[in-house]
């Protein structure tokens, strides 16, 4: 029989202990490989200051005065006296029909007026003396009113071979040149009055709602106006007013914002981005760079005081250039990792140094407006 060696438990005993020193060691040798393999990494802390929001809306432009001109009359354009893209004055001559007929018209009318005139004189002279009855008389004042009123009638014929600019504005294109026959109500060419401009841009139901509710009436925000070409236009809008309903096929309602135009630059049928932006107050801001996602939901790296990693959820109340206000997850005395996010992991212990969060916004690639 074999006898129990009464030394094997502590033999045993030795040997896990010794195990465990190795792996031990081991564990530390590879986390101070993994420091030197990823170095000092840089944190900062969430910065609280106010800023703004600004959105983008694909805007419409037109201007406030956009009219057809149309003849009037029917007769052959005789004279053309603008020309296309010009700017006119109030007043000013445009077009010009040919005027026989209706300048016949006015002389018939003429004629009739000055003979129902005289006639009614010498009735009232006759009247005056009690040889005519005072029916008399008011027959022939009657016909005089008749002959003036066709007068009148003719001469309101007549002034519609002449068509003046109703407005200051710039001439569209020509839809019938010199000679052509024209027919009442044909279209000669359109007006547009672009001393200031319209620009209608449409806002998603939600948006209007956080207009609403906020302590700002969308009215009293300036806009700006970017252009086609990217630039911005000099001028500030104001929003004046905003459409009753909504669009149920696209959830928008629309906007109207108003932009003088004093050089004349912005023609009607334009296109542009209008530039809405909102006041946030104390807002709570973090560089985007130090986020990263999992499953849509937003997290970053905090560091406690032993220098280890945690990642924690936080929930983005708006996105800026290069920035987002965060609204929940995070206080402004929390140290988040700036960079090396690929290369740590929960609980890693790591080394850093810190960068003053004014200093990292200052130096954030934020577009050029």
């Amino acid at each position: 029989m074999m006898q129990r060696n009464p030394n094997r438990p502590l033999r045993a005993s030795a040997c896990l202990a010794a195990l465990a020193g190795l792996l031990t060691a081991s564990c530390h040798r590879g986390e101070h490989a993994h420091h030197e393999e990823i170095g000092k990494l840089a944190v900062t802390t969430p910065v609280r200051q106010s800023t703004e929001l600004t959105r983008e809306y694909v805007g419409q432009i037109r201007t406030i005065q956009h009219i057809e001109v149309r003849a009037l009359a029917r007769g052959f354009l005789q004279e053309v006296h603008v020309d296309e893209g010009q700017l006119i004055e109030s007043g000013q001559p445009m077009f010009e029909l040919l005027p026989v007929i209706y300048r016949a018209e006015v002389g018939k009318a003429t004629a009739e007026a000055e003979r129902a005139e005289i006639e009614y004189r010498n009735t009232k002279l006759l009247a005056d003396k009690n040889i005519v009855s005072p029916n008399e008389l008011a027959l022939a004042q009657a016909n005089l009113e008749k002959a003036q009123a066709e007068l009148a009638l003719a001469s309101g014929h007549a002034s519609f071979t002449k068509i003046a600019a109703p407005f200051r504005g710039i001439m569209g294109r020509f839809f019938a040149r010199k000679g052509s026959l024209i027919d009442e109500g044909d279209l000669l060419t359109t007006l547009s009055d672009n001393s200031t401009m319209w620009v209608y841009f449409n806002v998603s139901e939600a948006e209007y709602l956080r207009f609403r509710e906020g302590s700002n009436d969308p009215k009293s925000i300036p806009v700006r106006l970017r252009m086609a070409n990217g630039e911005l236009f000099d001028q500030l809008g104001r929003i004046e007013t905003i459409e009753a309903d909504f669009n149920n096929e696209t959830g928008t309602i629309a906007f109207r914002a108003a932009f003088p135009n004093p050089n004349g630059l912005l023609r009607h049928g334009q296109t542009g981005k209008v530039l809405l932006s909102t006041p946030l107050e104390n807002a709570l801001l973090i560089p985007q760079k130090a986020t990263f996602e999992v499953l849509d939901r937003k997290f970053v790296f905090v560091v406690d005081e032993a220098e280890r990693v945690h990642a924690r959820p936080i929930v983005v109340a708006a996105e800026l250039p290069q920035l987002y206000v965060i609204r929940d997850g995070l206080g402004e005395d929390d140290r988040i990792l700036l960079d090396g996010l690929r290369k740590v992991r929960e609980g890693l212990v790591v080394e850093t140094y810190f960068q003053a969060p004014e200093n990292v916004l200052a130096h954030l690639e934020v577009p050029a407006e």
